[in-house]
C-alpha cells in the first residue's frame, strides 16, 4: 500500500500490487463461471469430449474364422465324400444280391466249361446287354441273355471275358442258368470287380448247353 496526502490534509492510501492481483483473480473466476455455465445458454463455451474406445482384447482368440470360400470348399468335400460312400454301399449291396441269387449256378457253370470243346456249343444262343451304372452302384454289370434254341429243356454255362483297349483279358467271370425250357429266354447277370477306369469291353468267350 502507498501513502499520500488528500486535499483535506489527511493521508490517502493507495492499494498496492496485492489488491490488483486479487481483482484479476476475481475477474478470472467470474469468466470461468460463465464459460462453464448451464447447458443450452448462448454464453456456453465448454464442449464435452467422448472417451476414446478401447481396442478389443485378442489374447483369448484362437485361430481365424473360416472364409466363405473355405466353408464352401469344406461343404463340397463333405458332400463328395458322402456321395462316394453311398455309391460304394450301393455297389456292395448289388454285388451281394447277385452273388446270393446265382452263386451255385455260376460255380457249376465253371466246372462244365472246363470240359467244353473250343468255345462250346451254345455261343450263338447267348448275348450281352449292358446295365446302367446308376442301378449297379457304379459297377460294370451286364445282363446275360440265354435263349434255349433246342427242342428240350437244357442248362447253360457261360464264360464272359472283360478286355481292355488292347484286347487283353483282365478278368473272367462265369454265369449259369439251369433247366431252361425249350424256346425260352432267361436273363442272368455278370458283374466285373475291376475299377471303373480304364473302361473294359465284355464278350462271350464260351457257352455250353448241357
Amino acid at each position: 500500500m502507498v501513502s499520500g496526502v488528500s486535499e483535506g490534509g489527511r493521508p490517502r492510501r493507495y492499494r498496492g500490487k496485492g489488491a490488483l492481483t486479487g481483482a484479476v483473480l476475481a475477474a478470472a473466476g467470474s469468466l470461468a463461471l460463465v464459460a462453464c455455465g448451464g447447458g443450452g445458454g448462448k454464453g456456453t463455451a465448454a464442449a464435452s469430449v467422448s472417451p476414446r474406445p478401447s481396442p478389443p482384447v485378442t489374447a483369448s482368440f484362437s485361430g481365424t474364422p473360416p472364409s466363405a470360400l473355405a466353408s464352401a470348399a469344406s461343404s463340397a468335400v463333405a458332400s463328395a465324400s458322402a456321395a462316394v460312400a453311398s455309391s460304394a454301399a450301393r455297389a456292395s449291396e448289388f454285388d451281394a444280391s447277385v452273388s446270393a441269387e446265382t452263386g451255385r449256378a455260376n460255380a457249376a457253370a465253371r466246372t462244365k466249361l472246363e470240359k467244353a470243346q473250343g468255345r462250346g456249343n451254345a455261343v450263338s444262343d447267348v448275348s450281352l446287354t449292358g446295365m446302367p451304372r446308376s442301378e449297379t452302384g457304379g459297377l460294370l454289370a451286364l445282363h446275360v441273355n440265354i435263349r434255349n434254341s433246342a427242342d428240350a429243356t437244357a442248362s447253360f454255362a457261360v464264360q464272359v471275358d472283360f478286355r481292355d483297349a488292347d484286347g487283353k483279358v483282365v478278368e473272367t467271370r462265369y454265369v449259369g442258368a439251369e433247366k431252361v425250357g425249350a424256346g425260352q429266354t432267361v436273363h442272368t447277370i455278370v458283374v466285373s470287380h475291376e475299377p471303373p477306369e480304364p473302361k473294359l469291353n465284355a464278350a462271350v468267350a464260351k457257352a455250353q448247353r448241357y
